[in-house]
């Protein structure tokens, strides 16, 4: 009987573990883009402020960055209450037992 729960709770937190990694590497993946852009953006528009014409165009970019920058906590506020509306009922079952 012991031996029966024990696989209950390895299958539980093997089914979690695995999810979650799988989650965690796809928000993971947002979170890094987002970071790439925010550089990316930064750096461009900080050379474009080198030349004259290209200060508008600069400046749009530095607008940009800061919205991606305003995403970055929005990515991983999502991949929380994502997580616990996946997990929550699994966690409290488990708990409950």
């Amino acid at each position: 009987m012991s031996n029966q729960k024990s696989d209950k709770e390895k299958y539980v937190e093997l089914h979690i573990g695995k999810h979650n990694i799988f989650f965690k590497k796809t928000y993971d993946i947002f979170y890094t883009i987002n970071d790439v852009l925010i550089g990316v953006c930064f750096l461009i528009g900080s050379i474009f402020f080198y030349f004259e014409h290209l200060k508008n165009i600069g400046v749009t970019l530095f607008v940009l960055a800061s919205i991606l920058m305003l995403i970055r906590p929005t990515i991983r506020l999502v991949h929380h209450f994502h997580m616990k509306k996946v997990y929550g009922e699994q966690y409290e079952k488990t708990r409950g037992s």
